[in-house]
């Protein structure tokens, strides 16, 4: 294979993987690692490497029309960062020095989470309650446009969403993904806020993540450029197209049929890693 058809293939596979992370709201990420270590057989942690800096890229694409909509609660991100950004370079660290094959059992079993995640119900029951005093405190609560007026909600549970945010950052960097289930869950499920807010919320913070963990890879020399550019380029246009294509597209059965190829990856992932295959 020559390179051209290689960055071609490459481009062409990573337009597929934004445009149905978009869809979605998986994310790329969980199908470029896929893409690259099952069918270009590149080592794990470069794959790794390369999608930490297409995450950069979509996230700061995406994330700036939701913080102009007034959606996103950029405070709640900024503080919710430390814990990420954090964990995300613990993760990184750690990933240097975990066998390939053990990376590829954990990533699987994360993917499978995640496909779950994005089949379950959105609540969109949320607290409107000042129960919390570190969220008044930190000034966390806030409002979102819906219906052409302003809907306020409190944030509850801000240590157990702080605690699960740091997991969400070591998964991101040992993985390369956004952890965006994680990172959904610990804002909606325990920090109890609308599930719109959560989900922008979580897309503003999967860029700073990726860029704390990718600086790790960087220096370990785990990111190529030549993977990188067609990566980066697929995966924008994907998440451009996606965008568009959301108003039209029935995505509960896009959830449904992108869950059971994300299980399917996750159980080739898993079966290469335990057989050392990765």
């Amino acid at each position: 294979m020559t390179i051209l058809s290689f960055t071609l293939i490459l481009l062409a596979g990573a337009f597929l993987a934004g445009l149905l992370g978009s869809l979605t709201g998986l994310g790329g990420g969980v199908v470029i690692i896929p893409l690259l270590t099952l069918v270009f057989h590149v080592d794990i942690r470069y794959a790794i490497g390369t999608a930490l800096i297409a995450s950069i890229a979509t996230s700061s694409g995406s994330a700036s029309a939701y913080v102009k909509e007034g959606i996103t609660n950029i405070r709640l991100g900024m503080f919710l960062e430390i814990a990420t950004t954090t964990g995300a370079v613990v993760g990184a660290l750690i990933a240097v020095f975990i066998p390939t094959s053990i990376v590829a059992v954990i990533f699987g079993c994360v993917l499978i989470f995640s496909a779950i995640m994005g089949l379950r119900k959105k609540r969109e029951a949320f607290s409107d309650e000042d129960v919390s005093k570190l969220a008044r405190d930190l000034k966390l609560n806030g409002t979102y446009p819906a219906g052409g007026e302003l809907v306020s909600y409190k944030v509850r549970h801000v240590p157990g969403g702080y605690f699960m945010m740091t997991f969400a950052g070591v998964m991101s960097g040992l993985l390369g993904i956004g952890s965006g289930a994680l990172k959904v869950l610990a804002m909606d499920n325990i920090m109890r806020i609308p599930f719109k807010v959560s989900t922008t919320t979580s897309n503003f913070m999967i860029g700073v993540t990726a860029a704390a963990s990718a600086v790790v890879y960087l220096q370990r020399g785990y990111v190529s450029p030549g993977l990188c550019m067609p990566v980066v380029l697929g995966v924008l246009l994907g998440a451009f197209g996606g965008s568009r294509l959301l108003v039209k597209a029935n995505t509960k059965w896009l959830r449904i049929v992108f869950s059971v190829v994300i299980t399917f990856l996750a159980l080739q992932m898993i079966y290469n890693g335990v057989n050392g295959k990765l």
